[in-house]
């Protein structure tokens, strides 16, 4: 789906693209320090590192459970359910449990999908038998899920969960994720070989180690001109900081919002250069959205958040994330894959990984 940034860069001469892992941070200076050794040094330093699952030191979450940030955990968790699958098969009571642990949009959108695949791609390439013996856990530690949103989305969405399944464990907490199920803060234990870890990001190792000072998250607390306070030069955006907001508060970590703020660093970092002045970034609300399985959404749109439900907002969701797609051909190439799997009920590519 990505588009490689050698690609997107290659006519612009005056960047150089350089792949390799960041190992330290020189606020001082702005220096970056590779893992072959290289440093680099520059004028104004932009830290966009991304962020890390946030297992809020939860037992056993670390080893046991499967996050979900990134293309290579995608992959992970799927190699690990298709080989649970395939021995639940070969069993006499065959069947397997998934927990996800996290009732925020990532969290919705893994378990309606897991629950989807399971009513409509199991018994495609195993057997209905299996598919009713497995099931979706949803735990949360707060009462409701998509905790942001409006009552009435709210409200939807435990609807179009309870109709796919999904089995929801809502003002409990985590106390343990063990290899066979989790432990509820209350006693209860949920048995599942799988746990899906979705309870929120919060910044990475590099940022820990920077000596920039960290706020909720471990993220970097950024002026309204996205600077890390108390240094010269550097910005930090994305998933990285926690960015104000026009009410006070801090903004949510989205993708919009990521986006937004990249172009707004580039043009005061044009402006710091050339003699000009700096503007407070001024974030334009999109509103979020949430996809609850096949066919069904919430979102709430704009700063007055319009509220759509079910098919419009499902279309609407692909249209958003379509638009993010980074080129035409990635466009074209989602738009296919995408109708192709609504209509057959079967994905148009399976990855699977080796197994841990």
């Amino acid at each position: 789906m990505a588009k490689p940034l050698r690609s997107v860069f290659r006519r612009i001469r005056s960047v150089r693209v350089l792949t390799s892992e960041v190992t330290g941070i020189d606020p001082e200076t702005r220096c970056v320090t590779a893992a072959d050794g290289r440093q680099y040094q520059g004028r104004i330093l932009v830290i966009a590192a991304g962020a890390v699952p946030n297992l809020i030191n939860t037992p056993g979450a670390e080893a046991h459970s499967y996050p979900m940030y990134s293309v290579t955990d995608a992959v992970r968790l799927s190699t690990a359910l298709t080989q649970r699958l395939e021995t639940a098969e070969g069993e006499s009571a065959g069947g397997t449990d998934v927990v996800v642990v996290g009732g925020g949009p990532m969290g919705v959108e893994t378990a309606g999908a897991l629950a989807e695949n399971i009513r409509y791609i199991v018994p495609k390439y195993f057997s209905q038998a299996l598919a009713d013996g497995c099931r979706v856990h949803l735990v949360d530690m707060v009462p409701t899920v998509l905790n942001a949103f409006s009552p009435k989305s709210q409200a939807y969405t435990k609807d179009r969960l309870g109709k796919l399944g999904v089995q929801l464990h809502l003002g409990q907490s985590v106390s343990e994720v063990r290899g066979d199920g989790v432990t509820l803060a209350d006693g209860p234990v949920i048995p599942a070989p799988i746990t899906v870890w979705a309870g929120g990001l919060q910044a990475g190792k590099i940022i820990a180690e920077s000596g920039l000072a960290q706020g909720k998250g471990g993220r970097i607390d950024v002026t309204a001109e996205l600077r890390a306070p108390g240094v010269e030069g550097i910005y930090v955006l994305g998933d990285s900081a926690n960015i104000p907001g026009s009410n006070g508060g801090v903004l949510p970590q989205l993708g919009s919002v990521a986006q937004q703020s990249g172009k707004w660093a580039a043009r005061n970092i044009h402006a710091e250069l050339n003699g000009g002045t700096r503007q407070p970034f001024d974030y334009s609300d999109k509103g979020y959205m949430a996809m609850v399985g096949r066919g069904a959404a919430v979102d709430e749109l704009g700063r007055k958040r319009l509220q759509l439900q079910g098919p419009l907002a499902f279309v609407s969701w692909l249209g958003v994330h379509l638009a993010l797609l980074p080129g035409f051909r990635q466009k074209i190439r989602a738009l296919s894959s995408w109708a192709a799997g609504y209509l057959t009920h079967s994905p148009t590519q399976v990855f699977v990984g080796k197994p841990d």
